[in-house]
């Protein structure tokens, strides 16, 4: 073999070499996805019904909403018709800078009502706040649960909730699901990545006693952790915010499978987009702000809760994932072949299977079938399309994500102006 032939072979192999270390990260973030998933599929068929508390806790059911009149009927009806006492139990709704009749028809309804005016500070975070100051005031209240104000709820929700605070949790999240993921291709892909991120994750975290994290609607506090940990949170992704200062003060969220709210979905592209854009470029803030700092907490605390919420963080959407370890994979085949093997080609393949695994279980949970299969396939335009729009807003060809209360459109309405 010439010199130039081992020269061209050493610049080969230190190329895959350079490949495979840029693809690890990937290839964990798959391992660990695929792990959860398997735990997840070890519960499956194991949840129970809730258990009996040792006594009523009093609940105060707190509703933020904005501009909701044709939604907040049929959330307050679902909450008044779940199986607590009535003696137990109480439903507030949030009127927070209503333009519409969301008050009256939430009255109507037979919930208590709180209205807010207050055109600076808007947002769910700022309506959350305030209803739990005036919530708290009171010893009264036992457990807060927080459903959003387009949500139907299951019957067990609250005798769910308080039995797993009864048994010495200070907070827990519901199973929360699409209400309407028939409604088109997007509310189905939407299902499915719910059923991904809250539904498989989380009873994979649960079995790990780890803290599955908020969702931000069916989520229930203990009056101790409201108190040890106020809810002053503001950003757009207020639940992830909390979640994180909840796990600091060592206070996991407990998972319940037993018990789902599902909220209503944007079936319309641009509502759908506008509602995406405003979660995934609040991930991006959070990680940003609390990401470094989670991610050193965790290493000199060795705290396994918050060390899985440091991972939880910096996990892109799987969109972009799938992308960057495909893209590996290609330049890693080139590599490769001139190298003489396959270490990079197999590391980002190995991340490509987690990612796999995972959406594959997430497709079964879902119960969506052959047509959640062919929208499963319609996934990779739909990537493409959030990719140029994520390029288009990184240099500012689109108009930034709103940080304030901005209403999803549902179908037949328009989306409301910033």
């Amino acid at each position: 073999m010439s010199p130039r032939t081992n020269s061209g072979r050493r610049t080969a192999c230190l190329l895959d070499d350079a490949v495979a270390v840029l693809g690890l990260p990937g290839a964990v973030a798959g391992v660990y996805l695929a792990g959860l998933s398997a735990l997840s599929a070890l519960s499956a068929g194991a949840v129970a019904e809730p258990g009996v508390a040792d006594h009523h806790l009093n609940v105060t059911v707190l509703v933020p909403a904005h501009n909701e009149q044709l939604n907040i009927e049929a959330t307050v009806t679902s909450l008044l018709n779940t199986d607590y006492s009535v003696q137990h139990r109480r439903v507030v709704v949030v009127a927070d800078n209503c333009s519409d009749d969301t008050a009256v028809r939430a009255g109507a309804a037979g919930a208590e009502v709180l209205v807010r005016t207050d055109p600076i500070n808007r947002g769910k975070g700022f309506a959350l706040e305030h209803g739990l100051a005036e919530v708290m005031k009171i010893p009264w209240t036992d457990v807060v649960v927080v459903v959003d104000a387009d949500t139907i709820v299951s019957t067990n929700l609250l005798r769910a909730l308080t039995a797993i605070v009864s048994g010495g949790e200070h907070a827990v999240q519901a199973d929360y699901q699409v209400r309407n993921p028939g409604d088109s291709w997007r509310t189905r892909l939407l299902h499915i990545a719910f059923t991904a991120f809250h539904q498989v994750r989380s009873s994979g975290r649960e079995r790990l006693g780890l803290s599955c994290g908020l969702r931000g609607n069916g989520m229930a506090f203990s009056r101790d952790a409201l108190q040890r940990v106020p809810h002053q949170v503001h950003s757009v992704v207020e639940d992830l915010e909390y979640g994180i200062r909840l796990a600091r003060d060592g206070i996991r969220v407990a998972y319940a499978p037993q018990a789902w709210v599902r909220g209503d979905m944007p079936a319309d592209a641009s509502a759908s987009q506008t509602q995406r854009d405003r979660w995934e470029g609040g991930r991006r803030l959070i990680r940003r702000t609390e990401g470094p700092s989670l991610a050193k907490e965790a290493l000199r605390t060795r705290d396994p809760v918050l060390a899985d919420l440091a991972i939880d963080v910096y996990l892109p959407p799987l969109g972009q994932l799938v992308t960057a370890l495909s893209v590996g994979l290609a330049v890693a085949t080139c590599t490769g072949i001139g190298a003489r093997r396959q270490r990079a080609a197999y590391v980002h393949g190995i991340g490509l299977a987690g990612v796999a695994l995972h959406v594959g279980r997430a497709w079964r949970a879902s119960g969506t079938g052959m047509s959640g299969l062919v929208d499963l396939a319609r996934a990779p335009g739909y990537v493409a399309w959030k990719l140029v729009r994520r390029a288009q807003q990184a240099f500012g060809q689109l108009d930034a994500i709103p940080t304030n209360w901005v209403r999803t459109a549902r179908a037949g309405e328009h989306e409301e102006p910033v």
